[in-house]
């Protein structure tokens, strides 16, 4: 791939997930992931659409949110990122892409699923950016379990915290700093609309991040601050082989849908960057699905 305007056939664009990659303990790490996903780091090719604009970016130290960060900083935007400590190889690598586009990066290591935590991020990266006008929702815990009998209270709990919940923490706290004109864009997932068997929790709260969002989005566009969403299909990120998948279907990962492949984070990216840019001025409440073909609603 040149870059994300070269005309080519989306089939052959990427090749099949092809791995032996062995399960990773959570919350995995992209340098830990074989082969490598794509984040666009080589590709991605920047054109102003974002230029003096701040950005929070949960989760964008890797996967799709890392893949943001640094579509993002090309485009001309300041990024703060957050993530989990133990994640810290991975964030300083989005850390220097940002910086290497000349654009200011923060670094936020922290566990959003403490309200406290979450809460504290916004006024980490408003501090570090000097302001917020784009809000990106994305970090999210993925857990597959074979059995709802297997399920626990606690994971019950942390999944819903952590996709759920701090989504709503942070966003409150954001909105005091979003200006007329500023973007919300959450995370949600084809799990909303199509869930396997083994993600019943996570599953759940992407369906809820669908509902949320489209009744936020029309409590604030009077306010002139739009709120969307955008459903990804199957992504090749560290999320699957650290015990998002089971182990045996990450080496098929993708290979059910339209085009036959997973998505990699530098398809995703686009569609973020088109949701907080100016072009998607009359876009509010969307859910912008990102699947390779999978039928959606």
């Amino acid at each position: 791939m040149t870059d994300q305007y070269t005309f080519q056939n989306p089939v052959t664009q990427y090749a099949p997930i092809d791995t032996e990659q062995p399960e990773l303990a959570e919350p995995g790490l992209e340098t830990e992931l074989t082969p490598r996903a794509d984040l666009g780091q080589d590709t991605y090719r920047g054109t102003g659409r974002l230029t003096g604009r701040r950005a929070l970016i949960t989760g964008g130290d890797s996967g799709i949110g890392g893949a943001t960060a640094i579509a993002f900083a090309r485009e001309g935007a300041d990024v703060a990122i957050s993530y989990l400590p133990e994640e810290e190889p991975d964030a300083q690598r989005i850390v220097a892409l940002i910086e290497e586009a000349g654009r200011t990066a923060v670094a936020l290591p922290g566990d959003i699923s403490s309200p406290t935590a979450a809460r504290a991020l916004v006024d980490a990266a408003v501090d570090g950016l000097g302001g917020l006008d784009i809000l990106v929702n994305n970090a999210g815990k993925q857990v597959s379990i074979d059995k709802l009998e297997d399920l626990t209270d606690e994971q019950f709990d942390q999944t819903f915290k952590t996709n759920v919940y701090a989504l709503f923490w942070i966003t409150k706290a954001a909105l005091p700093h979003l200006p007329e004109g500023s973007s919300i864009i959450n995370t949600s997932s084809i799990q909303a609309y199509s869930p396997s068997e083994t993600l019943v929790d996570y599953a759940t709260t992407k369906a809820s991040i669908n509902t949320i969002s489209k009744a936020l989005a029309q409590q604030l566009a009077p306010r002139g601050i739009r709120v969307n969403v955008v459903a990804p299909g199957p992504v090749w990120t560290p999320l699957q082989p650290s015990k998002g998948q089971p182990i045996e279907k990450v080496q098929t990962f993708g290979s059910d849908t339209p085009l036959g492949r997973a998505g990699q984070p530098a398809e995703l990216a686009p569609a973020y960057v088109f949701l907080a840019s100016q072009e998607s001025s009359y876009v509010v409440g969307e859910t912008l699905n990102v699947n390779g073909g999978m039928p959606s609603p």
